[in-house]
């Protein structure tokens, strides 16, 4: 069964999360993901999965649903505020980066303070989200890709897997016992492989 279907059987519950998912979908539509270019829908619908998985409340599964709204489209915090209120808006807000801020490490070590100071239930929604960002980079490690861009996308995904390495020890320091933070745990791992693996000019370009 899917999120949404899982989350629909379980509207009286998770009345949030439903309302989310159907707000996620409409903002978002025609939106593509660079991994497959399947619906980048898909992305927001599994990190919503996996809060729900994990137990996590309504209100944290309706932020999981819109955590890239306010990065991927019109969305400001205060459409957010105004619709699901401070809670959700502010968790969504959390995850969200600085875009004024320039360059890709500075750009994503401010995200990562911004969770830190954000409390528990901002961590637990990065660590969903990184672990579907990491399965979407596997996507596209097994991708062979052409020579000419062989060494931008080689570039591009070891700076993701670097951040991604920051963020699990982030979690791993602030959440040592989440089942969620095991599983990124996994998916870094399973990506570090593959990168090992990958041939040198891959590696290392």
């Amino acid at each position: 069964m899917s999120v949404a279907a899982g989350i629909r059987n379980a509207a009286q519950a998770l009345p949030k999360a439903q309302s989310a998912l159907d707000h996620a979908e409409r903002l978002h539509a025609g939106q593509r993901r660079r991994a497959d270019g399947a619906a980048f829908i898909v992305h927001p619908r599994e990190v919503a999965s996996l809060l729900h998985e994990a137990g996590a409340p309504d209100h944290l599964i309706a932020a999981g649903a819109l955590h890239d709204v306010i990065e991927k489209t019109a969305t400001t915090a205060s459409d957010l505020r105004a619709r699901y209120g401070r809670r959700i808006a502010a968790l969504v807000v959390a995850v969200s980066e600085d875009k004024h801020i320039t360059g890709y490490a500075a750009r994503k070590a401010a995200l990562r303070t911004q969770v830190a100071d954000a409390g528990e239930e901002a961590l637990v929604l990065f660590a969903a989200d990184k672990i579907s960002k990491a399965r979407e980079l596997r996507l596209e490690q097994a991708e062979p890709p052409g020579e000419r861009e062989r060494s931008v996308r080689a570039r591009s995904r070891g700076r993701r897997l670097a951040h991604y390495q920051r963020c699990l020890a982030l979690l791993q320091e602030r959440l040592p016992d989440s089942p969620l933070v095991r599983q990124l745990d996994a998916e870094v791992k399973d990506l570090l492989a593959r990168s090992h693996a990958q041939p040198p000019l891959a590696r290392h370009l």
